[in-house]
């Protein structure tokens, strides 16, 4: 495996709470996509936050609660796909887009031994932008993720994280969803894999998108200096 680098961004936002994470869905619409009523979405996140705040309480005693007191709001992929979530995303007064030649991004499905709560809404916990792994390909990537009790999000999954802390998306800090691949019909994985990182306006994206937020692809088995590997401690529907 390739050495890990030194970590050398100094963002490090915080998750804003699972109620205003709500908010920000509703304000953007997402619960229409997914089907839901604002009510519903209110309630998991309050639900969550409760939850939140007695995980915090265990962790001041000493006993292992499992969560780090913090996690992300997400719906499920079958509810709000990746193509109808890139449009949301916004950086610099300029909305996020899906590279055109990659049409099939809702067709990038869960890898093998990724279990997805079976409800509309869960959340993430310990999410990891996987900036150490910059430079190391996905094929790299995935298994040392694995031997670390990681799971690497999906596509829909790094937008839900961009859409609530844009500043998580930085220029050569960006991150691959390796999470999400395309099984063909052979059984074989199509060689790419998806990322978010920043438009530079150049080629295909047109420079009317400099600096929007880029819905992408990688091949497995290259590296990318400017990419880690973003992954999350575990996925759940309430905190306990």
């Amino acid at each position: 495996m390739p050495e890990t680098v030194p970590v050398t961004s100094t963002v490090r936002p915080e998750l804003p709470a699972l109620p205003v994470q709500a908010e920000r869905l509703i304000e953007l619409g997402v619960h229409q996509l997914a089907g839901l009523t604002e009510a519903e979405l209110r309630s998991f996140a309050e639900a969550g936050a409760a939850g939140t705040a007695e995980a915090a309480g265990t962790a001041g005693t000493g006993e292992s609660s499992g969560v780090d007191g913090s996690a992300l709001l997400a719906v499920h992929p079958g509810r709000a796909p990746a193509s109808a979530l890139a449009p949301l995303l916004r950086r610099d007064g300029r909305p996020g887009f899906v590279v055109t030649d990659m049409p099939d991004a809702d067709l990038f499905a869960p890898i093998d031994g990724t279990a997805l709560p079976d409800a509309p809404l869960y959340l993430l916990t310990g999410l990891d932008r996987g900036d150490r792994m910059a430079n190391w390909s996905p094929n790299e990537a995935l298994p040392a993720l694995e031997a670390q009790a990681r799971t690497p999000l999906l596509l829909t999954e790094g937008i839900h994280w961009v859409l609530q802390q844009p500043a998580v998306l930085e220029r050569n800090h960006c991150f691959m969803t390796i999470g999400s691949r395309i099984r063909k019909a052979n059984g074989s994985l199509d060689a790419r894999t998806p990322a978010l990182w920043i438009s530079n306006g150049t080629g295909r994206d047109g420079s009317e998108r400099r600096n929007a937020p880029k819905v992408g692809w990688c091949w497995a088995g290259n590296r990318h200096t400017w990419l880690g590997f973003a992954s999350s401690a575990g996925r759940r529907l309430q905190l306990v």
